[in-house]
């Protein structure tokens, strides 16, 4: 049997499997696959290239069930971004590192829900006041941008201050029905999940890129500020980017004073990198759970594999319980 929680009640879908808005990795059509999955599909918004959204939106248009993700911080740069996704209709606005005050009444006239991803007990309370209706509770493991709070910490911790107000969702590490049966043990009502579905054929990324997460040892990943000083990109603390190791990090790891001092050379040489596809330089953004991915199958497979590994696990736990 699927398994129900609050997160699949009020979306109102199959599976507790929600796509992370991977800047433009998730793009409307692996965000199409996730749904029709069974899961909830959330479309990057990324740092906020408008004809890049309106594109995607145009994609998605009439489709019933999908959320679109932003980075708070940098909306707030562009809001008018927020008005073509709503103009979207989509079912939920996600938004990520920052204050989500200043959005929360325009989502939610528009009858989107607000989910909120945070990294601590004072974001998840600066959510909750802004009337969040979902929280992603997010670990260090996670790809991309994240804090410093491991993910079986700070999962229990925020589904304890939410006291069953509205659905926690875990994200961080995640990647098979393990992980997603271990964080509803911890009380969570679903995963918010990116890594493994950027090794997913659907997924915007390039080939090479995926490769490399299917490819990647478990230590193959850190955490730091290198990929973001090298494309003049410099974010709030305490958030930095997980990536793949490669030659670039190597190359400026203990070397980061001498990085900013050479911001405007290095930009024009990582840009230069990412144009070209050179992976050696430019980033992969994924997370811990790289050891975890060893193919590149359809998002639809990756949904199915977790969802009835989950329910697996959990039924089986549920019997043996039963028996004793």
């Amino acid at each position: 049997m699927p398994i129900t929680t609050p997160l699949t009640q009020l979306l109102g879908i199959k599976h507790p499997i929600l796509l992370a808005p991977m800047d433009t990795i998730a793009g409307s059509r692996l965000t199409r696959a996730v749904s029709e999955a069974g899961g909830f599909g959330i479309l990057g918004g990324g740092y906020g290239d408008q004809e890049r959204l309106e594109a995607e939106t145009r994609q998605l248009s009439g489709f019933a069930s999908f959320g679109i993700g932003f980075i708070t911080w940098s909306l707030a740069r562009q809001p008018r971004l927020l008005d073509i996704a709503l103009d979207a209709n989509p079912q939920a606005i996600m938004l990520s590192f920052g204050d989500p005050a200043q959005f929360a009444a325009r989502i939610r006239t528009c009858g989107a829900r607000l989910i909120c991803q945070v990294q601590s007990e004072d974001m998840a309370k600066q959510a909750l006041d802004a009337g969040a209706d979902i929280l992603i509770a997010q670990g260090t493991e996670a790809g991309g941008h994240g804090a410093s709070r491991t993910t079986v910490d700070i999962v229990p911790a925020i589904v304890d201050l939410t006291a069953g107000r509205v659905p926690v969702v875990a994200a961080g590490g995640i990647a098979d029905g393990r992980g997603l049966a271990a964080m509803m043990m911890l009380g969570a009502s679903g995963v918010l999940i990116g890594t493994r579905f950027y090794a997913s054929v659907e997924a915007n990324g390039a080939e090479e890129a995926k490769q490399r997460i299917r490819d990647a040892d478990p230590n193959d990943t850190v955490r730091g500020v290198i990929v973001d000083w090298s494309r003049s990109l410099f974010w709030p603390a305490p958030f930095t980017a997980r990536t793949l190791v490669n030659d670039h990090i190597r190359r400026w790891t203990g070397r980061e004073v001498e990085l900013m001092q050479r911001a405007a050379e290095v930009t024009v040489e990582y840009a230069a990198a990412r144009a070209a596809g050179n992976f050696e330089v430019a980033a992969v953004f994924a997370g811990e759970a790289v050891g975890l991915i060893n193919d590149i199958p359809s998002a639809a497979e990756i949904v199915e594999r977790i969802a009835t590994e989950a329910e697996q696990l959990l039924t089986g736990r549920r019997n043996s319980s039963a028996s004793a």
